[in-house]
This record gives C-alpha cells, sequence and structure tokens, in this order.
C-alpha cells in the first residue's frame, strides 16, 4: 500500500472513530436526561406561577402520590402539600393517566378532605406533565348540578300544576255542552269553570312574579318605601279573605320605617305571608302583622295560630311547588309558589326570611330588610295617600249606596 493511500484509509478510520464517538456522547447525554425526567421531582417552570392564579382546586403529584404543589382552592378538599392523596377515586385517576401518558376526565362525588359529610359533584381532570409528574385539577361542580335539576324540577311542576285547571276547564266545558237544556246544572259548570279559571290566572302570574324576581333586572322601580304603606296594602288587599274565613287581622309595633326597593314587590311578599297565614288559621283567631325597627335592620313579622309547620317541612316550605299540606293547598287554591316569592323578594332586597314554627303552636315568618332614612318629603307624600285611600273609600261607599260618583 503505497503511502497515500495509507493517509487515507487512517483519515476514513479516525472519521468513524470520531463520528461514532460523537454519537456515542450523544447517545449519554440523552440516555442520562431521560433518566434524570424519569427520576426528577422538580415541578415544571410555569406551574408553580398557573396553580397560584387558578380559581379551581388543583395539584402537581408525584409517582408515589405525594402532593408537591397546590392552588389555594386545593384545600377545600384536603388536598395539601407534603400528602398524599386520600380519595381513592382521584389516585385511580392519576395511576391511568400516568400509566397511559394521556389526559382523562371522569364526574366523581367526594367528601371534602373530613371538612363535611355532605358529598360535593366534581370534575376531575388529570393531564401528564412528565414522565413521573401529573397534573389534576378538581371543579367543584355541585351548584351548578343544583341550578340545572331546579330547572329541571320547575318545568316538571310547572307542567303538571298547569294540567289540572286547564283539564278541569276543559271537562267543564263538555260538562255544560252536555247539560245544555238544563241551566241550573250550566250555573254550576260556569261557576266552577270561573273559579278554575281563577286558578290558572292565580297560577301564572305567581310564575311571571317568580321569573321576574329571578332575573337580573328583577327590580324595576326601586326607591324608598314606606313600610307603613307596605304593611296597609298588604291588609287591606286581605281583609276580605279574613272576614270570610273568621280571622281577625291585627297590626302593631314602630312605624315610620323605611327600606329601599320595589313596593309592589314587598306588597306581595307580605300579602302573601297573610293569605298563608289566614288559610292555616282556625275560625276565630287572630293572625299579627307587626314592625320592629332595630339599629339598621326592619323587621316584618306575620304570626299566626294556626296547625304549625313540622320539623321535616322547614328546610323545605321555601321551594317552589312545595306544599306542607298538600290536601289543604288543593281545597284552598295554593299555588305553592307564595313563599318561593316571598324568599327571592326579600333576597332581592338584601334581605333574609326566617320562621318560628311549632305543630299546634302557629308559625311567625319574619322578613328582615336593611332600614334607611326616612326622605324629607316624607310626611306630605304619607298624607297625600292618606286623604286619596279616604276620597277612594268614600267613593265606593257612594257607588254601593246607589250614589253617582
Amino acid at each position: 500500500m503505497t503511502l497515500p493511500q495509507l493517509a487515507l484509509s487512517s483519515l476514513a478510520i479516525g472519521l468513524v472513530i470520531g463520528v461514532g464517538m460523537s454519537l456515542l456522547v450523544v447517545w449519554a447525554y440523552r440516555a442520562r436526561a431521560r433518566a434524570e425526567e424519569e427520576t426528577s421531582t422538580s415541578i415544571p417552570q410555569g406551574i408553580t406561577d398557573v396553580l397560584g392564579s387558578m380559581d379551581d382546586a388543583a395539584c402537581v403529584v408525584d409517582a408515589s402520590g405525594l402532593v408537591l404543589a397546590t392552588s389555594r382552592a386545593a384545600a377545600r378538599f384536603g388536598i395539601e402539600v407534603g400528602s398524599t392523596l386520600e380519595n381513592p377515586e382521584l389516585r385511580q385517576l392519576v395511576r391511568g393517566v400516568r400509566a397511559s401518558g394521556d389526559t382523562a376526565m371522569e364526574s366523581l362525588r367526594i367528601t371534602r378532605g373530613g371538612l363535611s359529610l355532605d358529598p360535593r359533584l366534581v370534575s376531575a381532570r388529570a393531564s401528564a406533565i412528565g414522565a413521573r409528574l401529573v397534573l389534576l385539577i378538581v371543579r367543584d361542580v355541585t351548584e351548578q348540578e343544583r341550578l340545572d335539576q331546579m330547572r329541571r324540577d320547575f318545568v316538571a311542576n310547572t307542567s303538571h300544576e298547569l294540567k289540572t285547571p286547564v283539564g278541569a276547564v276543559s271537562l267543564l266545558a263538555e260538562a255544560i255542552e252536555s247539560a245544555a237544556d238544563d241551566p241550573a246544572q250550566v250555573r254550576v259548570f260556569a261557576s266552577r269553570i270561573s273559579a278554575e279559571a281563577n286558578r290558572l290566572g292565580q297560577l301564572t302570574g305567581r310564575i311571571m312574579s317568580l321569573s321576574r324576581l329571578q332575573a337580573e333586572d328583577g327590580l324595576t322601580e326601586v326607591g324608598p318605601v314606606s313600610i307603613d304603606e307596605v304593611i296597609a296594602s298588604s291588609i287591606e288587599a286581605h281583609v276580605v279573605q279574613a272576614d270570610s274565613a273568621g280571622v281577625e287581622l291585627a297590626r302593631g309595633g314602630d312605624r315610620g320605617v323605611w327600606v329601599r326597593g320595589d313596593a309592589q314587590i314587598l306588597i306581595e311578599a307580605v300579602g302573601n305571608l297573610i293569605a298563608n297565614a289566614i288559610v292555616y288559621s282556625p275560625r276565630g283567631s287572630r293572625v299579627g302583622v307587626g314592625v320592629r325597627a332595630d339599629d339598621d335592620v326592619v323587621e316584618i313579622a306575620v304570626s299566626d295560630q294556626g296547625i304549625g309547620i313540622a320539623e321535616a317541612d322547614r328546610e323545605r316550605i321555601f321551594e317552589r311547588f312545595y306544599r306542607a299540606d298538600e290536601a289543604r293547598s288543593r281545597r284552598t287554591g295554593g299555588t305553592g309558589l307564595g313563599l318561593s316569592i316571598v324568599k327571592h323578594a326579600t333576597q332581592r332586597h338584601g334581605g333574609e326570611v326566617r320562621l318560628w314554627s311549632r305543630p299546634g303552636r302557629g308559625s311567625t315568618f319574619t322578613i328582615r330588610l336593611p332600614q334607611i332614612a326616612a326622605p324629607a318629603n316624607a310626611d306630605r307624600d304619607k298624607k297625600n295617600k292618606k286623604r286619596a285611600r279616604k276620597a277612594a273609600r268614600s267613593a265606593g261607599s257612594r257607588v254601593r249606596n246607589g250614589e253617582t260618583a
């Protein structure tokens, strides 16, 4: 072999050895990086900042189930740094994601880290962020589920409640047609149709009232409201009902108290409490409406001496269409929406409703509202309204006596 050929051979061998060594070094570095990645428990850059800005419960979990980092909301489920995931379903979800390397999501019912026995419905999402680390996000959807269920129940209950009077009107119309030759029966059926129509109108009206209260713009006419006027209007609207039931209406407590809100909605809310108190009171008893101003709070209490409310019914008494006494409500034409309207009307005015009741002794519903100072022209407006009501009563009396108004 000549010298040039020997030199070229040496160069080729050296080049092969150099490339091989380079490849070996690259492979070694990559193997080392993979090994470090597989054994590393360090959190990737930026993950901690993301967790700190999250409203949902979230955490980073390593291969042993140890929690390395959390969001602030994670404590609601008992998830803390340095602890392990206690919930077996969450642990199973994390293990499955670590094995597959994919993202998985499940809906689970879990308790909040022993802080509550009430199970919460959560949407859990797990994603692999490395060979050993998994990001777990737990979103509490219990309230959303409750609202969805309320909507479904509202539609179902409304449909059921509307079917009763509509079906009755249809049947009575057929009865009138078949009894066309009997004027007495026609009058009876016509009277019953009128009663069912009134019931249907009352039901639809209350559904509309409740819908307005639950809308974002539920209060459209907000201003200073005299509680004296609210109580007076509510009592006047139910005097005939009380007389027919043999129940006395009594008003007491503080006067000259004002709140801010919608007068008509407050009148309807207090009127619903008075109407319920009359319905559930025995003949010869009394329904009291009292007002008490305490610091910055106004309390409107409606008390009766009726049958009271059982302990089991008190938690549900403000639900839509719920009736503690189904038979009595049907007989008196109750819609089961009155107390729900009271609750939402009070909440719309920044207040709350409280209930005291004892079976056989009666019930007291108390509306608590924020108090405001009386407007500057309150006395003049009060006198004008009194004169207007007096003139209206006088005109009504002349009409009843056969005089021309």
